[in-house]
């Protein structure tokens, strides 16, 4: 049997709220939003915050644009709810440059012409830091294996890889 709510029954336990309160801490920023619960923190980042450094590309977590640090692990912020990440640290392409400039993935990207047209580079800079943060990245092959689900459209991937293994420390050909 199917139900059916309409706007004139009355409201049952399983209807979902329109918009509820969420607090993030974005950048070191705490923010106080008002979402729908099924707001994406992609969403929520480039529609309430303004922070428009995330990139939306396919929406569908398959090309790593839209991928930010939380608590220092990469995760594709179009798949998770803005609501799964209260009390969480997220840092986006806009957090990384510290008080001495940019973050030196920043400043290495640059220097080997990484970022072509630069859609998917914030996603490749956040998806870098967290690889750095797991430390699983010994070789130039880990590192081409630990960010393929960054895609660049214009094919920058040697730069990248060259970008990251420089920050890295990572002898090219080991």
């Amino acid at each position: 049997m199917r139900t059916t709510l309409s706007p004139e029954t009355d409201a049952s336990p399983t209807t979902l709220p329109e918009k509820t309160t969420i607090q993030l801490t974005i950048n070191g920023s705490v923010h106080h939003l008002e979402l729908a619960p099924w707001t994406s923190l992609l969403d929520a980042l480039r529609e309430y915050l303004h922070l428009t450094g995330t990139k939306k590309g396919c929406d569908h977590g398959q090309c790593g644009a839209c991928t930010v640090l939380v608590d220092g692990k990469r995760i594709n912020s179009c798949l998770t709810l803005a609501i799964m990440k209260e009390g969480a640290e997220i840092t986006t392409i806009e957090g990384l440059a510290g008080e001495n400039g940019l973050h030196p993935l920043q400043t290495a990207f640059i220097e080997h012409d990484a970022y072509q047209c630069g859609y998917c580079t914030p996603g490749q800079i956040c998806s870098a830091v967290g690889l750095m943060n797991e430390g699983r990245a010994k070789t130039t092959d880990d590192i081409r294996e630990l960010m393929s689900g960054n895609i660049c459209r214009c094919g920058a991937y040697p730069h990248i890889v060259d970008a990251i293994q420089e920050v890295m420390k990572i002898d090219p050909k080991a």
